[in-house]
């Protein structure tokens, strides 16, 4: 594959951040040193940016996408999605996702917190829809991993929840106290 080819393709994935093993998936590039040859010269010429190791964007990624593709498999959930929503009106500059493990980290300037949570749960698409390149939980099943995470929590503005999708998403939890914590915010 020629170089402008190469770019090409890049450019024209939907995608705004790749891994080392998606750039190769795309380009069908199946010798690894002529691959990372190809990718540390469009590094070099600014036409895509190594932001971790193993982690390449386009000038204007999403950070979202890039939180999810760091850790995998994760999802954008608890005060990042519920601050969207309106259902809390404190504002954070962090992004939170839900992951197989917790770690803080900074990436380019964004602040990325991941909250461990059982494989079981994580891996259960209920309340979970895709937008654009990355996972990002409903408004309901980031209510429901923040109350099985943190147990209690304040919610500023439940108006837009609804309650029954609640219910049904924190059966997946297998979690009594989740299921009383749910009853007592919607007051039922």
């Amino acid at each position: 594959m020629k170089k402008s080819d190469f770019k090409l393709t890049l450019y024209r994935a939907k995608s705004t951040v790749f891994t080392l093993n998606e750039i190769a998936l795309l380009t069908q590039e199946t010798n690894r040193n002529t691959l990372k040859s190809k990718i540390h010269y469009y590094v070099k010429k600014g036409v895509i940016e190594q932001v971790r190791r193993g982690i390449y964007v386009k000038p204007d990624y999403d950070k979202f996408e890039l939180a999810t593709k760091i850790y995998t498999p994760s999802y954008i959930s608890l005060e990042t999605v519920l601050q969207q929503s309106g259902v809390i009106f404190q504002l954070y500059e962090k992004i939170f996702s839900v992951s197989y493990l917790s770690r803080a980290i900074s990436v380019d300037g964004h602040e990325l917190v991941y909250k461990k949570i059982q494989s079981g749960i994580l891996l259960n698409h209920s309340g979970i829809i895709q937008k654009e390149n990355c996972a990002i939980a409903t408004t309901e099943r980031a209510i429901c991993d923040c109350l099985y995470l943190y147990g209690d929590y304040h919610f500023d503005n439940l108006d837009n929840v609804k309650k029954e999708n609640a219910f049904n998403i924190a059966l997946i939890y297998g979690n009594r106290e989740l299921i009383r914590r749910i009853k007592k915010i919607f007051g039922s």
